[in-house]
């Protein structure tokens, strides 16, 4: 982590105040397990505290860690009582069914390129480049993920880089170049800095 931090604050002045500002890198990570991907598909759309409520009224009926077996055994309108849309339900049993099929693998995802892990996770309905993203950042553990499509990183980019718009993907790979191979724990930076005020 001191050779990934010490590269970014050399490469790149904004960045370097961001982490003084921020102070140490404290990334948390899941296991990169079938329980983590469905906790991200809860979680979509929604702020902490509901997202906290409802996964956990969710693994107080299908199990926790939630299996596919899990889920396959609760019906609609179990779903439908802790809190989980009709679109939600439909993802998390597509994944779970999915699972049991032996077409999501997850044994397999630790050695696949960041690529075939984004393949491997968007068949699944409901999980799209994004969750996809973040189960490479905070479950794969991997450092060099770049989230285009995240809006608190591009709040950031915009905010820090004086932008006058949200930036495009073409430009944020721009302004993340020199950041590599640790543009996760840079976008970690970025997120943390939205959370501080600055006087």
């Amino acid at each position: 982590m001191r050779k990934a931090i010490n590269h970014l604050k050399k490469s790149d002045p904004i960045l370097r105040a961001i982490i003084e500002r921020v102070g140490p890198c404290r990334m948390e990570f899941g296991e990169p397990v079938f329980h983590s991907l469905a906790e991200a598909i809860v979680y979509q759309q929604l702020n902490g505290k509901a997202a906290v409520t409802i996964f956990n009224r969710f693994t107080a009926l299908a199990g926790d860690p939630v299996t596919p077996e899990g889920i396959a055994k609760l019906t609609d309108e179990q779903l439908r009582s802790v809190g989980l849309s009709k679109q939600k339900s439909s993802y998390l049993r597509d994944m779970a069914e999915r699972a049991i099929r032996g077409e999501l693998d997850f044994a397999r995802l630790p050695e696949m390129t960041d690529e075939q892990v984004i393949e491997h996770l968007t068949q699944v309905k409901g999980v799209g480049v994004w969750t996809a993203h973040m189960f490479l950042m905070f479950t794969l553990k991997r450092q060099d993920i770049l989230p285009t499509g995240d809006f608190g990183i591009r709040m950031a980019i915009k905010k820090h880089y004086h932008k006058r718009k949200l930036p495009t993907p073409v430009q944020m790979e721009k302004i993340a170049r020199p950041w590599e191979p640790y543009r996760s724990i840079a976008c970690w930076y970025l997120w943390r800095s939205l959370d501080i005020k600055t006087v």
